[in-house]
């Protein structure tokens, strides 16, 4: 069952449905139409913005659940996409053209989501306010039908389970706090699977069930692209885009619960999406095969990546507790920070970027130029 879109009614600015969504519904995606005010420059790490300008819509209309996205640790009941459309880029920015539209998805993975966001395209705003690029809301069609989890459970499931799964935006995941770049049948199972038991209300035990996963399920074609690209509030991402056929063994021994859950998860995957760092437009995941184009980077991205991941490996050579994933995180913050610096861009820029206190930003600096003067 692909999420498939109805026919939008023809009003500016507006939802294209009155009634909007049941009151029950717990998952469901819309996509906005946006057209820029004017041709103008995006800062790659973009989507950073559009995650801070939506909980802002959320803290506005809805402080309670604000801080529970907020106090979230683990999953969030949320993902959105990067824009889609003709992104060019001049080298330093991407650039977006007045007149041209661009799609941008947000979907809901829980009902308080699912129901902010019923209210919340009764009365959208006009523009979503990007750093120096302000999108005009054009037009709001639902993309992801909405649905419940039991609705999901209880989807026919294919005597033989065979499935394509298309990874239309950079995708990866995180094994053992390293970036795993490869959609492997277990790691790819185990993300739906999270969600699932997290906000579904119909928990399943994982280790046995991923344990028949990687036993049963195989890749029987894919066609996949490595990348590297800035996500989230700071570093580097290895990551994956193309697309990947599954199916069962047919030396798998044969479970009815698994491969219900099995193919409701699947279901999910749309919603959800795939891996890590969904919130910041990565792991946008559809149905079938369709091998996407990947959108090349600008330039300077390319310098800055190459620049944090040099300057990783220096500040992590320089701890003396080289292990642990806090040591990680901490030293490519560093190199995050001083990257940018050595472009030129100011303190502030960074810290709004990153959601850091400024004063914690300043701090990071000193200490990242220190230890550039002990090397």
């Amino acid at each position: 069952m692909a999420p498939s879109s109805p026919s939008p009614r023809k009003r500016k600015q507006q939802f294209s449905s009155s009634s909007a969504w049941a009151a029950e519904t717990e998952l469901v995606g819309i996509t906005l139409d946006l057209e820029p005010l004017q041709t103008c420059s995006l800062y790659a790490q973009y989507t950073i913005g559009l995650h801070a300008w939506l909980l802002d819509q959320v803290r506005q209309s809805d402080p309670d659940l604000s801080t529970q996205l907020h106090d979230e640790q683990t999953e969030k009941a949320f993902t959105i996409s990067g824009l889609e459309g003709a992104l060019e880029t001049n080298g330093r920015m991407f650039q977006l053209k007045a007149g041209q539209t661009y799609q941008w998805t947000i979907t809901a993975l829980s009902n308080p989501i699912a129901q902010w966001l019923a209210k919340w395209i009764q009365q959208p705003p006009q523009v979503v306010a990007l750093r120096n690029a302000p999108l005009q809301v054009r037009h709001i069609k639902i993309t992801h039908l909405p649905m419940t989890y039991e609705q999901l459970w209880e989807t026919d499931y294919p005597d033989r389970f065979r499935v394509a799964l298309s990874f239309t935006s950079p995708t990866s995941f995180r094994r053992r706090g390293l970036h795993l770049p490869l959609p492997m049948p277990f790691n790819v199972f185990h993300s739906y699977l999270r969600r699932w038991n997290t906000f579904s209300g119909i928990e399943f035990e994982p280790d046995e069930f991923l344990e028949w996963v990687d036993e049963s399920i195989v890749i029987v074609r894919h066609r996949l692209e490595s990348t590297r690209v800035l996500a989230g509030k700071k570093g580097t991402v290895t990551a994956f885009t193309g697309a990947i056929e599954l199916e069962l063994s047919v030396k798998a021994p044969r479970d009815d619960e698994y491969e219900q859950l099995l193919f409701a998860l699947v279901q999910l995957a749309p919603y959800c999406g795939t891996g890590h760092k969904t919130t910041f437009g990565l792991g946008q995941t559809r149905l079938g095969w369709a091998v996407p184009e990947l959108q090349s980077p600008p330039a300077l991205q390319t310098i800055l990546l190459d620049r944090i991941a040099e300057l990783t490996e220096l500040f992590i050579a320089q701890r003396h507790r080289t292990g642990g994933d806090r040591a990680s995180q901490i030293a490519e913050t560093l190199a995050t920070i001083q990257a940018r610096r050595e472009l030129g861009e100011s303190l502030k820029t960074i810290a709004e970027d990153l959601q850091m206190p400024y004063e914690t930003v300043k701090a990071y600096a000193k200490r990242a130029k220190r230890g550039m003067i002990q090397e």
